[in-house]
C-alpha cells in the first residue's frame, strides 16, 4: 500500500486517498494482553504494516499493541492533525469519519484521510487514548500535499507521470493472492486473514512475515512508479527518529504495509532532509468530517477502497458467529421491504453457506458463499432483491458523526445549528422529504435547502410531488455526501451564516449573469429561498437587462420563470409587486416584437420559436390571474398577437399551426373557423412541407392533438384527404415530420385514429359520428378502386400473382 493517492475532487480540489495494498498472511489478535510475548525495542521500532480498512489488520494491531505496550504510537497521516486526535475519544465521535484538510484561501483544494471503525489506524488511535499513550501522525504534512497537487497542472508533465506510473504500478494484494494461487484478491484476504483465528499465536509474527513479503515486492517493483513515496517515507523516517530520541526507542508505527521496507531502510537524517528540501507549501486547515461506508468503496473512486465496507464492518463488529448474524441482518432488511422471510429461511441460508464453503475448500463462508445462499434461499434466485442487499448491507449507508467541539468554519456551525433546530439530520441514504409550506418547520426546511443550493451545496434536489400540485407542497430528495463539507467550506467566503452567505452569493451572481434568462431564474430562486435583501439587487439588474435586451427569443425565454415566481407570494408571504411590474413590461415587449421575429425562419429556428410561443402562452395565463386590475387586457392583447401569427403567410407553418391551436383551446376561435384555416393550408396550392409543418404545429408535440382529431372528424377528414393527395415525389420529404407528429401520441390514440381512418369519418361506430359525410369519403369501400391497388400490394408482399384475380381479401371485400 502506498500512502496517499491524489486525484481531483468534484470541486476541482485534491483528495488525498490511501491506496490499497496487499498484506502477507495476517493473524487475528485476541484483543487482550498475551503476557507470553514481548517486543525487543533494541531491534528498532515496532513496525505494524497494515491493509487500510482491513478488520483482520485492525484486530492484529490491537493485539500487537497490547503485547508490546509502546510509549508512543505513530500513525500514517498528516501531522497537522495531531491536535485533533483527542477528539477521537469524544462520546459524540462515531466513525466512519475523515480528516479533511483544505487550503485556507482556496477551500476547493482539499484532501481526505478516511477512517472507519475497522481501520487499523483508528484502532491504534483508540488504543492510545485508552492507555494514556500519545499518538502522532507522521506522514508528509498536508501543507505540502495540497501545494504539491497545485503544481501538477502542467499537462505534459502530468501525462508523462501517469504513463510512467501505469507502466509499473502494482496492487501488492493481487500479487500475493496470485502467488498463492488465487484469482480474487478479496477472497484470498478473507481466507488467510479474516477467517483465521489468532488466539494463542505470536501477535508480531504476521507483521514480520508481512515485512518480508513487502520487501520482496519493493525489490522487484521499486516504488511502484510513485516517486513521491520516497519523499513521504523520508519524512516518516525523520519523525520515527525524533520519537525514538524522545521515548527511548519504545515506538510503535502503524502504516501502510508498502512503506515498511522503506522505514527499515538505513538512511541518514541528512539524506532524508535533502529529499524534503524545497517542497511547495500552502496554508491549510484541518478538521474531522463525517464519512460514509459508501465512500470507502472502490466504486466511489476511492483509491484505497474495498469492495464491501459494510461486510468488513460486520466482520469487525461480530467476530463470533458472523454468518448467522449476517443472515439475520439480511432477513431483517428484506422484511422491511415487505418480502416474506421466515426464521427457516435464515437457518437454511446459513446451512447452505456452510456447505458451499466446505465444497469450495474455504475455512469459513465468505461474502461469496453468503451471497449465493441469500440469492438461492431468501431471494428465490432473483438478483433484484439481492441488489438491495448489496447496496444497503454489503456496501452500506452508515454516516459517521463528529462532535460539536471539532473545528469548523462559521458557516458550518450555523448550518449545524439550523439542522438541529429544523430536525433535518444529514443521512447517507437517499430519502424523499415531503414539505407543507403552510407549516413553519417545513417552510424553514425549504428555505434552508434552497439557500444551500444557491451556495452550491447540493444536499437536496427538488423532485416532482406525487400528491398535491399546489404551490404549498414541495418534494425533495435528500442525500448527504462527505464532499458537501468541502462545499460548505468553499461557501464560507460569502458569509458566516447561511442567510448572509446566500444573500451575498445571489447579489454577486445577479451582477455577473450574462443572459436575461439567468437573472429571471435567479429571481425565482431568491423568492424560493426568501432572500429579501438580495431581491432588490436582482430586480434592479433584471429591469436593466430587460430594457437593453432586444432579442424577442431572450425575452420569451425569461418571462416564464419570472411569472412562476409570482405564485410564491401567497404561500410564502413575499411581496412580488416589483416582479409583477417587470413581468408585465416584459410581456408587452414580447407582444410587439414577436410577429416580426417569426418571419423568415428556417426549420430549426421556427421550432425553437414555437416553444417560446407555447411558454409565453402559459406565462400570460398565470400573469393574467395576477394582474387583478385588468386580467382580460393582457390576455386579449396576447390573443390578438396569436391571430396575427395564425394569418400571416411569412410565419413558418409550425408556428401558424400552433397559434391556431392555442386560440382554439382558449375558445377564441370557433371550430368551423379552425377547419377553414386548416382547409386553406392543406389545399393543393400549398407546398407539402409547409402543410406538414402546419399540421405538426396544430396537432403535434403530444399536446392533446390526437384526441382533437379523434373527436373532430372534420379535421381528421381534412388531414386524411390532404395526405392521400400528396404527390409521390414529395411524400418522402414530409414523412419525417408526420412521423414525429403522430409518434408522440399514446398508443391508444394512434389505434383509434387508425380505426377511424379505416372506416372513414361518418361511418357507424366512429367517434363522434357525423350526420353527413365529408367530401373525399364514401360510406362503403369502392371495389373497383381497391382492385386497382391490389397488384402493387401483392408485389410488395411477395404474394403469388396467380391468386390476385380471384382473391382480394386485402381490400376486405369479395371479388
Amino acid at each position: 500500500m502506498t500512502g496517499l493517492q491524489e486525484e481531483p475532487t468534484a470541486g476541482g480540489g485534491l483528495r488525498a486517498e490511501q491506496t490499497e495494498a496487499g498484506c502477507a498472511p495476517d493473524t487475528e489478535g485476541t484483543g487482550t494482553r498475551t503476557g507470553s510475548y514481548g517486543y525487543a525495542y533494541d531491534d528498532g521500532p515496532l513496525l505494524l504494516g497494515v491493509r487500510h480498512h482491513g478488520p483482520g489488520s485492525a484486530r492484529a494491531v490491537r493485539a500487537a499493541l497490547e503485547a508490546a505496550a509502546p510509549r508512543v504510537v505513530l500513525i500514517e497521516g498528516p501531522p497537522e492533525a495531531d491536535a485533533l486526535i483527542p477528539l477521537a475519544a469524544d462520546e459524540d465521535m462515531r466513525p466512519p469519519v475523515a480528516l479533511l484538510a483544505h487550503v485556507v484561501d482556496e477551500p476547493g483544494r482539499s484532501a481526505f484521510w478516511p477512517l472507519a471503525e475497522f481501520s487499523p489506524e483508528w484502532v491504534a488511535i483508540r488504543w492510545a487514548g485508552e492507555h494514556g499513550v500519545p499518538a502522532r501522525f507522521i506522514d508528509l504534512p498536508a501543507t505540502h500535499t495540497l501545494a504539491w497537487g497545485k503544481d501538477d497542472t502542467a499537462p505534459e508533465q502530468a501525462e508523462g507521470a501517469e504513463e510512467a506510473e501505469e507502466a509499473v504500478r502494482i496492487d501488492p494484494l493481487a500479487v500475493l493472492a496470485e502467488t498463492a494461487g488465487y484469482d480474487d484478491p478479496e477472497r484470498w484476504w478473507e481466507d488467510v486473514v479474516e477467517h483465521r483465528s489468532g488466539a494463542g499465536t505470536d501477535p508480531f509474527l504476521p507483521f514480520a512475515v508481512l515485512g518480508e513479503a513487502m520487501g520482496a515486492l519493493r525489490e522487484a517493483y521499486g516504488v511502484g512508479g510513485r516517486d513521491r513515496d520516497l519523499v513521504r517515507e523520508a519524512h516518516m523516517r525523520l519523525q520515527v527518529r525524533a520519537a525514538q530520541r524522545e521515548f527511548e526507542d519504545a515506538v510503535a508505527v502503524v502504516c501502510g504495509a508498502w512503506h515498511v521496507p522503506a522505514l527499515r531502510h538505513k538512511s541518514t537524517a541528512a539524506a532524508d532532509r535533502a529529499l524534503l528540501k524545497g517542497l511547495p507549501k500552502a496554508k491549510a486547515d484541518l478538521t474531522w468530517v463525517p464519512w460514509t461506508h459508501r465512500r470507502l468503496s472502490r466504486v466511489s473512486g476511492y483509491g484505497a477502497g474495498i469492495d464491501s465496507p459494510g461486510w468488513y464492518g460486520h466482520l469487525f463488529g461480530a467476530p463470533d458467529r458472523p454468518v448467522e448474524r449476517w443472515m439475520t441482518k439480511v432477513a431483517r432488511l428484506l422484511r422491511e421491504e415487505d418480502r416474506i422471510v421466515s426464521s427457516a429461511h435464515v437457518i437454511e441460508a446459513v446451512r447452505l453457506a456452510d456447505t458451499l464453503a466446505a465444497m469450495r475448500g474455504r475455512p469459513l463462508p465468505g461474502l461469496t458463499e453468503t451471497t449465493d445462499a441469500v440469492r438461492a434461499v431468501m431471494c428465490e434466485g432473483s438478483d433484484v432483491p439481492l441488489a438491495l442487499v448489496h447496496d444497503r448491507l454489503v456496501v452500506g449507508d452508515v454516516l459517521g458523526e463528529v462532535p460539536a467541539s471539532a473545528p469548523a468554519v462559521p458557516l458550518q456551525r450555523d448550518l449545524t445549528r439550523l439542522q438541529r433546530r429544523l430536525r433535518l439530520k444529514p443521512e447517507a441514504l437517499e430519502r424523499e422529504l415531503e414539505l407543507d409550506l403552510r407549516k413553519e418547520t417545513d417552510a424553514g426546511r425549504s428555505r434552508l435547502l434552497h439557500r444551500l443550493r444557491l451556495l452550491g451545496v447540493e444536499w437536496g434536489e427538488p423532485a416532482v410531488s406525487r400528491g398535491s400540485t399546489g404551490t404549498f407542497r414541495e418534494t425533495w430528495r435528500l442525500r448527504w455526501e462527505p464532499e458537501l463539507s468541502v462545499r460548505v467550506a468553499e461557501a464560507g467566503v460569502w458569509g458566516t451564516t447561511v442567510l448572509s452567505a446566500a444573500t451575498a452569493k445571489a447579489e454577486t451572481d445577479a451582477v455577473s449573469a450574462r443572459a436575461l434568462a439567468d437573472v429571471t431564474a435567479l429571481a425565482e430562486r431568491c423568492l424560493l429561498a426568501e432572500l429579501p435583501d438580495a431581491l432588490p439587487v436582482v430586480m434592479r439588474v433584471l429591469a436593466d437587462r430587460a430594457a437593453l435586451d432586444a432579442d424577442v427569443g431572450h425575452l420569451a425565454q425569461a418571462l416564464p420563470a419570472l411569472v412562476r415566481s409570482l405564485r410564491y407570494g401567497d404561500v410564502r408571504g413575499t411581496d412580488t409587486h416589483a416582479l409583477t411590474d417587470v413581468a408585465a413590461g416584459l410581456a408587452e415587449r414580447i407582444f410587439v416584437g414577436l410577429p416580426p421575429a417569426c418571419a423568415a425562419l428556417d426549420a430549426e429556428a421556427a421550432e425553437e420559436m414555437r416553444r417560446h410561443v407555447e411558454a409565453v402562452h402559459g406565462a400570460v395565463a398565470l400573469l393574467g390571474e395576477t394582474l387583478t386590475a385588468s386580467p382580460g387586457g393582457i390576455r386579449g392583447r396576447w390573443h390578438a398577437v396569436l391571430k396575427v401569427l395564425a394569418g400571416r403567410d411569412t410565419v413558418p407553418g409550425v408556428i401558424r399551426g400552433r397559434a391556431v391551436r392555442l386560440l382554439l383551446d382558449d375558445g377564441e376561435l370557433a371550430q368551423d373557423e379552425a377547419a377553414r384555416l386548416m382547409g386553406l393550408v392543406l389545399s393543393p396550392g400549398t407546398e407539402p412541407g409547409d402543410a406538414a409543418a402546419w399540421i405538426e404545429g396544430f396537432v403535434g408535440g403530444g399536446s392533446g392533438g390526437g384526441m382533437l382529431l379523434v373527436h373532430d372528424e372534420r379535421l381528421l377528414g381534412l388531414v386524411d384527404a390532404w395526405l392521400t393527395g400528396v404527390p409521390a415525389e414529395a411524400f418522402t420529404d414530409v414523412l419525417p415530420l408526420l412521423r414525429r407528429t403522430f409518434s408522440a401520441y399514446e398508443a391508444g390514440v394512434r389505434r383509434t385514429l387508425g380505426e377511424l381512418v379505416r372506416r372513414g369519418p361518418g361511418a357507424p361506430g366512429g367517434a363522434g359520428t357525423a350526420t353527413s359525410g365529408i367530401p373525399g369519403f364514401a360510406s362503403d369501400l369502392d371495389p373497383e378502386r381497391a382492385d386497382a391497388v391490389l397488384p402493387v400490394l401483392r408485389l410488395l408482399l411477395g404474394l403469388d400473382e396467380d391468386t390476385a384475380e380471384t382473391d382480394n381479401d386485402l381490400a376486405g371485400v369479395a371479388p
